[in-house]
């Protein structure tokens, strides 16, 4: 997938810096929480897979990418190496948090 937005960014001529970037993550981050938020009825109801939320999600993956770009780091092994983290994790300790936070995403 990093691949594919980068020759979409180099076709366009278009670099943005990491913090370009990742403001614009955060922009997309957001509208996709607003999406769930509108499809769940702000938390009444289990929110449905909707086209809108597809849609923000989308969105959000294409930013998520181009920070990486910007930074050039490998979207891919990086989210390996998280993988890893949370296995060891979960093996070691029964949970994917951090020992400090005792969080459990």
């Amino acid at each position: 997938m990093q691949e594919q937005v980068r020759a979409f960014l180099k076709r366009r001529g278009r670099f943005p810096d990491p913090e370009t970037a990742l403001l614009d993550l955060l922009a997309e981050t957001g509208e996709l929480a607003k999406a769930l938020l509108n499809a769940s009825d702000y938390g009444k109801k289990a929110p449905p897979a909707t086209p809108e939320i597809e849609e923000e999600l989308g969105d959000a993956l294409y930013s998520l990418l181009t920070f990486a770009e910007a930074l050039g780091i490998n979207a891919e092994a990086a989210l390996q190496a998280a993988l890893k983290k949370y296995a060891r994790r979960i093996a070691e300790h029964g949970t994917m948090g951090s020992q400090e936070t005792g969080r459990n995403p």
